[in-house]
């Protein structure tokens, strides 16, 4: 007797998530009408379809967010570190990062299908103390990637977000309190304690994502790591493993990937030539720029050029 209702227990839980995500599905479906990535009048809320598995990875720069997957699959690569993710768990990236991805499951009849929530530190700080008032856990290997089970009361929340686009006067009022209630339920699952080092301002995490941040911010100049690592109050070697456990990259492999990326990014939406934009992004050296940019993406710079210049 005992087993039999266990069985119908989870019968009814797997019931109840499916449903959760083909109502999600249904909204993103409406609002995100084709392929692309779609910013909504909800300050901070995206979503993302493709009708398509990826042949070729692409190449971005993430901001700390949240993925809430209706449909589809989803691999991304950070550095040497692998990660799957589909509509049974959730993404939560922590920091800005160098990514590589590819949709793997994907069709016209079944697009990937994602909500995306930005995370504001700040706000997330304020959850976490309520959410843990006793103090923050420790964690010992954060990483910029954190997959976590689907929360079926998380993708509902994410469905009642997304209604708010047919309540124009509800939606200043409603939708703060819609995304505390996300961001609460996350940070009381499974991955709440790794979520929780994004906001904590004494986590080796957040230290890092501060030095993140001036590399975002200075990407042009020299880097001295021993300046990063007294920012991030590390010793030079503490500062190293951090860096690398955070983002499977040294600060100096950091930095060049964020070089290109802003390199393809001015060639193809300010039309630079590669002379130009590998000056522009701090290479001295046009041979190592084009080098080291077709390492990465796969093609010479000079093709990306020639393509925003034969689009135009």
């Amino acid at each position: 007797m005992n087993e039999i209702t266990q069985t119908d227990e989870r019968s009814v839980g797997s019931d109840d998530s499916a449903s959760a995500r083909a109502g999600l599905a249904k909204l993103i479906a409406r609002y995100a009408p084709h392929d692309g990535l779609f910013d909504l009048p909800l300050p901070g809320v995206h979503l993302l379809r493709t009708s398509s598995k990826d042949t070729n990875p692409t190449r971005a720069v993430t901001n700390p967010g949240m993925c809430i997957i209706a449909q589809g699959a989803k691999r991304v690569l950070i550095g040497q570190d692998v990660y799957d993710y589909d509509n049974s768990r959730m993404a939560v990236y922590s920091t800005e990062v160098p990514v590589s991805a590819k949709i793997v499951k994907a069709s016209e009849a079944e697009p990937y299908l994602c909500l995306i929530v930005d995370i504001e530190p700040q706000k997330l700080a304020e959850l976490t103390m309520k959410a843990f008032p006793h103090g923050v856990p420790r964690v010992q290997h954060p990483r910029a990637l954190f997959i976590g089970k689907a929360n079926p009361k998380i993708v509902e929340a994410g469905s009642r977000l997304l209604e708010l686009l047919a309540q124009p006067d509800d939606a200043e009022f409603l939708q703060p309190l819609i995304i505390d209630e996300i961001f609460i339920r996350l940070l009381r699952s499974d991955i709440g304690s790794l979520v929780a080092q994004i906001a904590s301002n004494d986590s080796s995490l957040q230290r890092i994502s501060r030095a993140i941040s001036w590399i975002r911010e200075h990407f042009k100049e020299p880097m001295k790591v021993e300046k990063l690592a007294a920012m991030s109050n590390m010793s030079v070697s503490a500062f190293h493993a951090h860096f690398k456990t955070v983002t499977s990259m040294t600060p100096l492999q950091f930095q060049k990937e964020l070089r290109l990326h802003e390199a393809k990014q001015l060639m193809l939406t300010r039309m630079m030539d590669v002379s130009t934009a590998c000056m522009y992004v701090g290479y001295s050296s046009v041979s190592q720029f084009s080098r080291e940019y077709s390492r990465l993406f796969g093609v010479p710079p000079s093709k990306d050029a020639r393509s925003q210049l034969t689009a135009s």
